[in-house]
């Protein structure tokens, strides 16, 4: 049993007035409305960070669980509590601590407010504590971790913002937020672009929805509605002892963006090659544009942009092939689940993690792109297929591109170049000169990823020496 996650964005509507947009003083409160939680909660960081031996702080209780009383540090309700008593004008503590009055710097906050950026403040200071700590006890003197910084989107908790979407029509969409207008808080009622998938996603029953966040950017504005739901998954260890357990391995490249194969009782049942479509040649002549335009402009200035459009552009080349994959995978699982009804699904990817490119720099730009792809797709993979109840594991990467998949020793990779084999790293084909195997490397390498899941052939597990 787990718990899955997705997020649907509701986007606010900043179009003209004459067109139904907000207009710009209702824009500029939200700006206000996050500088002052912002505010607020670089106040908490430095009022934790002065008191840091209270969040180190701990209290003896009874383990039901264990029975007996055991150590805990102070959970983040209790340290509020706390807070709030040395820092709140109230009638039971009507003298806050000199110099931490919260209720004369930012009189008239709205309780929910107040206590989600203490909440957020106490996390940011017990992180900031530990990397500190690490830090100190590694007796390095480089990397030393800087003071936490309090910007963060806000989270809109009930009491906030009114969001009836049983009431939304798809016309003429509103929600009321609690803002800081520069003198005081107020609910003002936001126009809102909302179309039927999001009200799909929004008004289903296995999803719950959470608290949204409100993220601004320049000229946009949305809510990020986080959603969860339970899904019922084996671990991989019990899925391993199950002998109908169907893998799908999938070998990511630069060329052919993702080789899939599907083995059932230890035979490949089904092959699919996802192509990048002219995508790393296209990716390959920006990152040119790019070497070009830093070599001309100099070192850039700190703060300053660089080729700003042109990354961009690369970024949501990469998002959009990354969830194209992931989908054709995940489309992979369902039509394997309608041949074999209930079948217990595992998918497998490499563990790749260090991939140092060489070449001119333009090729280095094109390659590290590639890296960050290949990771895109597996984290998209892995949140989409768990929605399905299927697992994703990252195997023993060590020789899946060398070693021949059917009999498991050592081969060759070759590429065809004006009708001769010519043997070369990252070749096209693969040749085995034991079993005279001869194949696509990219789908030997993807067999080869069910035979280390599985401890077969050379990735049997080492014994332990007595």
């Amino acid at each position: 049993m787990g718990q899955a996650k997705r997020t649907t964005k509701i986007y606010f509507n900043f179009a003209e007035r004459n067109q139904g947009g907000a207009n710009t003083g209702k824009r500029e409160y939200l700006y206000l409305t996050k500088n002052i939680l912002n505010e607020a909660r670089a106040f908490y960081i430095d009022f934790f960070l002065a008191h840091s031996s209270k969040l180190e702080e701990k209290v003896t209780y009874y383990s039901e669980k264990h029975k007996k009383f055991k150590e805990r540090k102070l959970t983040s309700n209790e340290l509020l509590t706390w807070a709030e008593s040395l820092t709140v004008s109230t009638e039971d503590h009507p003298t806050p601590l000199e110099g931490w009055n919260f209720s004369e710097k930012f009189p008239g906050m709205p309780v929910v407010y107040r206590r989600s950026v203490i909440k957020d403040a106490i996390g940011k200071a017990r992180s900031h504590l530990s990397n500190y700590r690490n830090w100190e006890e590694s007796g390095k003197k480089k990397g030393k971790p800087g003071l936490p910084g309090s910007n963060n989107h806000p989270t809109l908790y009930k009491g906030t913002i009114k969001l009836e979407l049983e009431k939304f029509d798809r016309q003429d969409n509103f929600v009321s937020i609690l803002v800081y207008n520069g003198r005081g808080w107020e609910w003002v009622n936001y126009p809102v672009k909302f179309s039927p998938w999001q009200e799909k996603r929004l008004t289903k029953f296995s999803w719950e929805n959470k608290s949204p966040r409100l993220i601004l950017r320049e000229k946009t504005a949305e809510l990020h509605v986080t959603q969860e739901k339970s899904v019922e998954a084996r671990k991989v260890e019990e899925s391993k002892k199950n002998p109908n357990l169907i893998t799908i391995g999938i070998d990511l490249n630069v060329k052919n963006l993702a080789v899939i194969t599907v083995r059932k009782n230890g035979v490949i049942i089904k092959t699919v090659f996802v192509t990048d479509g002219g995508l790393d040649y296209h990716r390959y002549l920006h990152m040119k544009l790019v070497s070009k335009h830093q070599w001309l402009s100099g070192k850039p200035v700190k703060g300053e942009s660089s080729n700003k459009l042109l990354w961009g552009h690369v970024r949501r080349m990469n998002d959009y092939y990354a969830h194209m994959v992931s989908r054709r995978i995940v489309e992979v699982c369902l039509e394997i689940r309608r041949i074999y009804p209930g079948a217990e699904i595992v998918i497998l990817f490499e563990r790749l993690r260090k991939i140092k490119p060489k070449g001119s720099k333009s090729r280095i730009l094109n390659r590290k792109q590639a890296n960050q792809l290949k990771g895109k797709i597996i984290k998209f993979t892995r949140y989409k297929a768990y929605y399905l109840g299927i697992v994703t594991v990252e195997v023993n990467p060590y020789g899946t591109s060398r070693y021949c998949s059917r009999c498991g020793h050592k081969g060759e990779r070759f590429s065809l170049v004006k009708g001769e084999r010519v043997k070369m790293r990252g070749g096209k084909l693969f040749y085995c000169p034991h079993c005279k195997y001869l194949v696509n490397a990219d789908f030997n390498a993807s067999v080869n990823t069910h035979h280390s899941f599985y401890g077969e052939f050379h990735w049997q597990p080492k014994k332990k020496a007595a």
